[in-house]
Order: C-alpha cells, then structure tokens, then sequence
C-alpha cells in the first residue's frame, strides 16, 4: 500500500499502477510514458514530493507524456532493467524504447530542461544493470 500522496496518483489522478507483466504494453501504447518508481517513502520520504511535482510536470507538458506507478511487489524486478540505484525516480521511454531517468527530487528548471532533453534524444540502451535485491 502507498502512503496518501503517493495513492491519490492512481485515485485522483488516475495513473495506473503498472505489474511487471503489463509494464511493456504500457510503454509501447504511448508516445511518451514515464514510470514513477517510488519504493518505500518511509525509507525514501523524497517520494511523497515527487507524486505532488509528477502531475504539474504531466500537466506542464499538455499531457504528452502519460504517466504510471511501479506497483510495489514488482518494483526491485523492474528496476534492474533501468540501471538506477537511487529513489524515488522517473524513468521515461519514447514508444516502448528507453531515454533515460530522472532520481530525486529537482528544481523545477532542472525538471523542465532534463524532459525536454530527454524527448528530443533518441532512444538509447539503458545503463548496465543493477540488481538491488542481491546482497
């Protein structure tokens, strides 16, 4: 279960709450899609701002970029295929083809110059992969 914040996404907000087995459609549907991969923001309590800064950036972007949450069971699995290690994230993708990740929490210029970056680039490879779930 996500805290408050981080729920209103998929209740008020209507992003839908992605599985491993269906985040590959997902991404493929969309022009432009990015996964919101939040962990626990009890650990990570940077989460909680980014799900009231991720609908004003979908909304900044006149809705070009279609939004969705890693379901939590699922979450260390996907991960890995994304090469970051550091929570919360962004991780965007271009018609099913990765461009890159935005972690943390940014200032709002830093948001706006990194997607547009990102939508202007061409796909790419994700970085190496890192399993967090190995000890």
């Amino acid at each position: 279960m996500f805290p408050e914040l981080i729920q209103q996404l998929i209740t008020t907000h209507n992003y839908p709450l992605l599985s491993e087995s269906n985040i590959s459609n997902f991404i493929k549907q969309h022009r432009y899609s990015v996964l919101f991969f939040c962990n626990d923001a009890k650990l990570f309590p940077e989460s909680l701002d980014v799900a009231i800064i991720l609908p004003e950036l979908i909304s900044t972007f006149k809705g070009q970029i279609v939004p969705a949450l890693v379901s939590r069971d699922d979450e260390m699995k996907i991960q890995r295929n994304y090469g970051f290690s550091t929570w919360p994230s962004l991780v965007f993708f271009k018609e099913g083809a990765y461009l890159g990740v935005i972690s943390k929490v940014q200032n709002w210029d830093d948001y706006m110059n990194e997607i547009q970056k990102l939508m202007m680039s061409e796909p790419t490879t994700p970085p190496v992969k890192i399993d967090l779930t190995q000890n």
